[in-house]
C-alpha cells in the first residue's frame, strides 16, 4: 500500500495525464458549436440581383395616435396581399405588416412605375385628412423600418445623421415652397429608397445595413392614353421645376426608384442611428429635473418625519421621572393608534399587491431589455412580455397583498383573492373594452380584435388569477414580526380639523407638485413607447 503522500503524488500525475484530453475534447465542443442569434434578429445574406422584399406596416401620426391600415389609403395594391403573423404586442400597436408592390433587387439601381390609382371623393377626402394631420408612412426592408435621415447640429459644433422613423405622407403648401397654393395638401407620389449594403471577407453577399426614404411630391404626365403594360411619362427625369402632386386630384401615378450605397457600418451596429434618433420632443434635461423634483420632495417629507419623531423619543428619555405630569403629545399620542387596521383593509391590501405587481413586472422587463432579449429588430416583444410578466406577477401580488391583510388582522381571504385578481386589471381591461369602440368607429387598426381580447382574457382567467390565488396562499402562510407598539382596544377619538388638513385637501396638495412635476414628460415618454420611437 502506498503511503498518504504518495497517493496525493499519483493522483496529481494521473490529473496531469488526462488534462490535456480533456482540453482537446473541450476545444472540439467549442469548435462544433453553433453560433446562436436572439429571436428577430439573424442576419441575412444577399446574393446580386436577389430579391429584397419590402414590406408595408402602417401610418401612424403623433397628433392622433390612432393607427391605420396601410391599404387604407389609394395607395398601390400588389395582385394578392398576404398579411404577415403578428405577435400580440404588434397587434396591440395596431400593426398590419403587409406585401408591397415595390420590386427591388439587391445591387441593381433602377427607376421603375409603382402604378397609376383614380381616386373617388371619398378617397380624396380621407387623404387630405390624412396629410393634414401629419400621417407618416412606415416600410420595412430585411426587418430594418423606413426611416427618414436628419443631419444634426450636436453642442460641440459638429453635425451627426440622425434617422427619424418613416416618412411624411405628404405636406401642406406655403408660400416658401415653390408651385404649391397655401393650406393646400400634396402627397407624396415618389418614393427614394436608398439602401445602405455591407459587404465582408467573413460572409457571403451582402447585409442591409439602412434603408433610407426620401419621399417627393412630383405631378407626373405622360403621352396619351394611360397604357399599363408600357407608360410613357414625359415627366422623367425627374427636375426640380416639377409640380407638385395636389392630394385632391383626379389621379395619382406612383414611381420609386432605387439607389444603392455601400456602408462601412457592421451589421451589428445597423440599429444605432435608429436608436440615436433626432426628435425635438425628448427632453433628457427636464426628464431628470422631474426625477430629483420628485425624489427630492420625498425626501424632504422623510427628512421631517424621522426629526419629529427623533425629537419626541428624546424629550420622553429625559423626563421619565415626570411622566405622569406631563401631558401627552408628539408620537405618544399617536403611537396606540398608528397601526389600528383600517376600515377599508382588503381594499388597501389590494393596492399594495398590484403595485408590487407592476414594480416587479417592470423592473424584469428592463433587465431583459438590458440583457439584450428584447432587441428592436422583434416589433412587439417589449409589449408582449410585460403583459406575460404581468400575468406571472400574479404570485407577487397575492403574496404581498396576503401579508399586508394578515397584518391588518383580515380574516376574508376569499375576498381579498378576488380583488386582487379582478379589481385593477378589471378596471383597465373595462376601459381598454370602451374605447376600443371609439377605436373601431374611426376603422383604425389599432381596434384590438375580438380574437385577441379573448387570448388576453385567457391569460387573465387561466394564469394571472391562478397565480394570485398561490400568492395569496402562501402568503397567509407566511409569519409576520411582532408590531414594535401595542395598539389599544379603544380607538382615540380624532378631533374636529381645520379644512386644510381635510384628508382630500391634504392628498391633493401633496400630490400635485409630484404629478405636475412628471405628467409632461411621462406623457412624451408614453406616446414615443406607443408610436416605438426609442428613448437609448
Amino acid at each position: 500500500r502506498a503511503a498518504p503522500g504518495e497517493a496525493n503524488i499519483v493522483a496529481l500525475h494521473s490529473l496531469a495525464r488526462t488534462m490535456p484530453r480533456l482540453a482537446a475534447r473541450a476545444l472540439a465542443l467549442i469548435a462544433s458549436a453553433q453560433a446562436f442569434y436572439l429571436p428577430g434578429v439573424a442576419p441575412r445574406d444577399y446574393m446580386d440581383s436577389d430579391k429584397v422584399e419590402i414590406r408595408v406596416h402602417k401610418l401612424s401620426s403623433p397628433r392622433t395616435h390612432l393607427p391605420f391600415d396601410y391599404y387604407s389609403l389609394p395607395f398601390c395594391r400588389p395582385d394578392n396581399l398576404v398579411k404577415q403573423a403578428e405577435n400580440l404586442g404588434e397587434v396591440l400597436h395596431g400593426a398590419v405588416i403587409q406585401n408591397s408592390p415595390y420590386e427591388v433587387f439587391m445591387g441593381r439601381s433602377e427607376f421603375r412605375i409603382a402604378c397609376r390609382v383614380e381616386l373617388t371623393k371619398a378617397q380624396k377626402i380621407t387623404l387630405s385628412q390624412r396629410v393634414r394631420q401629419d400621417y407618416r408612412v412606415h416600410l420595412i426592408m430585411d426587418n430594418l423600418p423606413a426611416a427618414t435621415k436628419m443631419i444634426a447640429e450636436m453642442a460641440d459644433g459638429t453635425k451627426k445623421d440622425m434617422y427619424d422613423r418613416g416618412f411624411r405622407l405628404g405636406f401642406l403648401g406655403s408660400k416658401d415652397i415653390p408651385g404649391t397654393e397655401p393650406t393646400k395638401p400634396y402627397v407624396n407620389n415618389h418614393l427614394r429608397f436608398i439602401v445602405k449594403y455591407h459587404r465582408s471577407d467573413t460572409f457571403p453577399g451582402s447585409r442591409i445595413v439602412g434603408f433610407e426614404v426620401e419621399a417627393y411630391s412630383v405631378k407626373h404626365t405622360y403621352e396619351g392614353q394611360w397604357d399599363e403594360k408600357s407608360p410613357k411619362l414625359t415627366s422623367v427625369p425627374l427636375r426640380p421645376d416639377l409640380a407638385p402632386m395636389l392630394a385632391w386630384s383626379n389621379e395619382i401615378v406612383y414611381t420609386y426608384d432605387v439607389v444603392w450605397e455601400h456602408s462601412p457600418i457592421a451589421w451589428a451596429s445597423r440599429w444605432d442611428l435608429y436608436l440615436y434618433m433626432g426628435d425635438d420632443q425628448v427632453h433628457w434635461f427636464s426628464i431628470l429635473n422631474s426625477l430629483v423634483i420628485v425624489l427630492l420632495l420625498s425626501g424632504i417629507v422623510a427628512m421631517i418625519m424621522v426629526r419629529t419623531l427623533r425629537r419626541d423619543l428624546a424629550e420622553y428619555n429625559s423626563v421619565e421621572e415626570k411622566e405622569e405630569l406631563l401631558e401627552e403629545s408628539g408620537w405618544k399620542l399617536v403611537h396606540a393608534d398608528v397601526l389600528r387596521p383600517p376600515p377599508l383593509a382588503a381594499w388597501l391590501a389590494t393596492t399594495i399587491g398590484t403595485g408590487m405587481q407592476v414594480l416587479c413586472m417592470s423592473f424584469i422587463s428592463i433587465a431583459c431589455a438590458m440583457l439584450g432579449f428584447l432587441s428592436p429588430a422583434n416589433r412587439g416583444s417589449m409589449l408582449t412580455v410585460s403583459l406575460l410578466l404581468f400575468a406571472l406577477m400574479g404570485v407577487a401580488a397575492g403574496y404581498c397583498a396576503a401579508l399586508a391583510y394578515k397584518a391588518f388582522k383580515g380574516a376574508q381571504w376569499k375576498s381579498l383573492t378576488l380583488l386582487t385578481a379582478f379589481l385593477f386589471p378589471g378596471i383597465v381591461l373595462g376601459v381598454m373594452f370602451v374605447l376600443n369602440f371609439f377605436i373601431w368607429g374611426q376603422h383604425s387598426s389599432g381596434a384590438v380584435p375580438f380574437g385577441t381580447m379573448f387570448a388576453v382574457l385567457c391569460i387573465w382567467f387561466l394564469i394571472s388569477f391562478p397565480l394570485v390565488w398561490v400568492g395569496v396562499w402562501l402568503g397567509y402562510r407566511g409569519t409576520l414580526k411582532d408590531p414594535p407598539v401595542k395598539t389599544n382596544m379603544v380607538p382615540r377619538v380624532i378631533p374636529s380639523q381645520a379644512w386644510y388638513l381635510h384628508p382630500l385637501f391634504t392628498m391633493l396638495i401633496g400630490g400635485i407638485l409630484p404629478f405636475g412635476a412628471v405628467f409632461i414628460e411621462l406623457y412624451f415618454i408614453m406616446s414615443s413607447i406607443w408610436l416605438q420611437r426609442f428613448y437609448y
